[in-house]
């Protein structure tokens, strides 16, 4: 059975769910630059934000595979999974590193969206990607942290009780490894805000709800510290491929709603007395963009399948995403050429769909970095940077 045709049911399923959130509610949430509230409530109550927090905590124990296609359904109907994708994922840290105590307080709270855990600071406006360089400081005193610095791009932080924080608790200069002394804070937002954290909205090109955070002497209980003090590096990349499997699925998601747009319009438009589907010059762009599609799809199972079944897939993961998103962005713009004037008109949504598509060129990580990480860990050659 081919990949497309596996868990029919749960796909329905989520299709079913995401019709009663047409283009025009997105559309008017794109104007206004709003939280799509509705929907992530409707999806939290269907259970599939929890899809991969284990039974006993109240989750629905599923595999990456089977969230994935989750994401993949929501963002072929049209809708947006980058509001609330990180409730899935982000709660992994927590779950395969926190204390017991730690996973039963939060992960039932989380699985039934009484708490949201979907913002994650890393990222700052000197460090960027370079995590290691990161100049957070968490320092210790007595049964408390206190965290100053600034934080970027850190999407849905005003939609989110808690944030997963990553901070340096040793300084760069008093560690041997570059990737040592870093270390994992759960912050809860709704003490944090207005109490040693300020969070500014930042206005995006697409509807994406991120901003950026300042923190001033800002106090987080040492209990609240996720694993090892230091070992916070290491705990960040064990959450990676996950996150770029499931990246990799909505820009397929996309990329089929691209490819199913276009090719209806393609056979609707009359230009010259003939449909411009019968045009080759129309007709082959969109046909190797569903072949592109199609291509990054398997390396997506590849990915997801390795995952769950718990074996190495850093060079898959990292693989799907970026061919995931090169196919997706390929669809958008040949869904704008084939609307032609139309595909930049709001009410057609490709111009919408357009913009959501194009930030997985840069996130959650850029195509170059992937490629770096791929010419070093995976074809041997010296590192770039």
């Amino acid at each position: 059975m081919s990949t497309r045709k596996q868990h029919d049911d749960l796909r329905a399923a989520v299709r079913e769910l995401c019709r009663q959130f047409p283009d025009s509610y997105w559309r008017e949430l794109d104007a206004e630059r709003a939280y799509p509230e509705a929907f992530v409530r409707t999806l939290t109550e269907a259970g599939y934000l929890a899809a991969l927090i284990p039974e006993e905590y109240g989750g629905a124990g599923l595999g990456v595979t089977e969230a994935s296609i989750i994401l993949e359904e929501i963002n072929h109907s049209g809708a947006n999974a980058g509001a609330c994708h990180a409730q899935m994922y982000v709660m992994g840290t927590l779950l395969r590193h926190g204390s017991a105590e730690q996973k039963a307080r939060y992960l039932p709270q989380i699985a039934k969206g009484a708490l949201r855990l979907q913002a994650f600071g890393v990222t700052e406006p000197t460090t960027g990607s370079d995590t290691t360089q990161l100049k957070t400081m968490a320092v210790r005193r007595g049964d408390r942290y206190l965290v100053n610095v600034q934080k970027v791009w850190i999407s849905r932080a005003e939609h989110s009780d808690l944030l997963l924080l990553v901070a340096r608790t040793t300084p760069l200069d008093a560690v041997k490894k570059r990737t040592d002394g870093l270390s994992m804070l759960l912050v809860d937002l709704r003490e944090a805000i207005g109490h040693g954290l300020t969070i500014r909205p930042i206005r995006t090109m697409m509807n994406h709800a991120t901003t950026e955070l300042f923190f001033d002497d800002l106090e987080v209980p040492a209990e609240n510290l996720i694993g090892e003090e230091g070992r916070g590096f290491r705990y960040l990349l064990d959450g990676l491929n996950a996150e770029r499997i499931l990246i990799a699925a909505e820009c397929i998601g996309d990329g089929h709603w691209f490819i199913e747009r276009a090719t209806r319009y393609a056979r609707e438009r009359v230009v010259f007395g003939r449909p411009i589907g019968q045009n080759q010059g129309v007709q082959f762009p969109i046909a190797r963009a569903h072949v592109n599609i199609e291509a990054a799809d398997l390396m997506r199972f590849e990915a997801a399948d390795l995952f769950d079944r718990g074996e190495p897939c850093g060079a898959e993961a990292n693989m799907a995403k970026l061919l995931a998103a090169d196919a997706s962005w390929e669809a958008a713009n040949v869904a704008v050429q084939t609307y032609g004037g139309f595909g930049f008109a709001e009410e057609y949504d490709i111009e919408r769909k357009f913009r959501e598509t194009r930030l997985y060129q840069v996130a959650p990580i850029s195509t170059n970095l992937i490629l770096t990480f791929v010419a070093e860990h995976v074809l041997g050659m010296p590192r770039s940077y």
